[in-house]
């Protein structure tokens, strides 16, 4: 079985996990009961899966997905503040060949990445249980062996540094207990690179926590590395 028909297949086994009773009902909740601004729309609420190039050889990891931008596309980063800031950074970087992402059909292509998250469901107020996060992780170490060419993990915030970590650990590679998220942190854990990047969220590009300067500086990090 080819790369990609290995992850297709992983992404109908994420799409169907059922695994965390809270986390289920939050999704369709949001998913039924939707915001004014996007009443129209037809929510996915179901787990989302990771997408981009099977040959990539960076992938950049976030948290879970957002309640009304990937739980309404179905893909991750799409439809919401944070991706319109992290896709303009990756079609700057060559990463994306536009640098806005819509909806699950808008065209978005990548080249040399893929794009997933710790925790496949919404989850309320963006914080998955330590439970909820180890019933996710199987997948992100599923995903990091399917992609055979990666090399370097680009964690989006705390929690994504920290899973990746874990989905490593549970890989059989030996992490130093010290290894803390920090932006422009970088751990190397077996064959991959490990970079730490402030999440991509309004409350970090608004304040300027988080700049278009610091974002680009990261993925050229991880274009050197690879």
């Amino acid at each position: 079985m080819s790369r990609a028909a290995q992850l297709a297949e992983l992404a109908e086994e994420v799409i169907a996990c059922r695994r965390c009773p809270r986390l289920v009902e939050w999704r369709e909740q949001v998913a039924s009961e939707k915001v004014a601004r996007f009443a129209a729309h037809d929510y996915w609420g179901q787990p989302v899966p990771g997408f981009g190039d099977p040959d990539a050889t960076v992938l950049a990891l976030g948290l879970a997905p957002a309640a009304h931008g990937a739980n309404r596309t179905g893909r991750n980063f799409t439809g919401d503040r944070s991706g319109d800031f992290l896709f303009a950074a990756m079609h700057r970087s060559g990463f994306a060949n536009q640098p806005m992402s819509v909806a699950a059909d808008d065209g978005l292509v990548l080249s040399g990445m893929w794009v997933s998250a710790v925790n496949r469901c919404a989850p309320p107020e963006n914080r998955p249980s330590p439970i909820e996060r180890d019933n996710c992780l199987p997948f992100l170490a599923r995903e990091i062996t399917l992609l055979t060419e990666l090399r370097v993990i680009v964690a989006l915030g705390s929690f994504a540094w920290g899973g990746a970590l874990r989905a490593m650990a549970g890989l059989g590679h030996g992490v130093k207990p010290k290894l803390r998220f920090g932006h422009g942190a970088e751990a190397r854990v077996g064959p991959i690179s490990i970079l730490g990047c402030f999440h991509p969220s309004q409350q970090n590009t608004f304040t300027g926590k988080l700049t278009t300067v610091m974002l680009d500086a990261v993925f050229a990090r991880a274009r050197n590395i690879t």
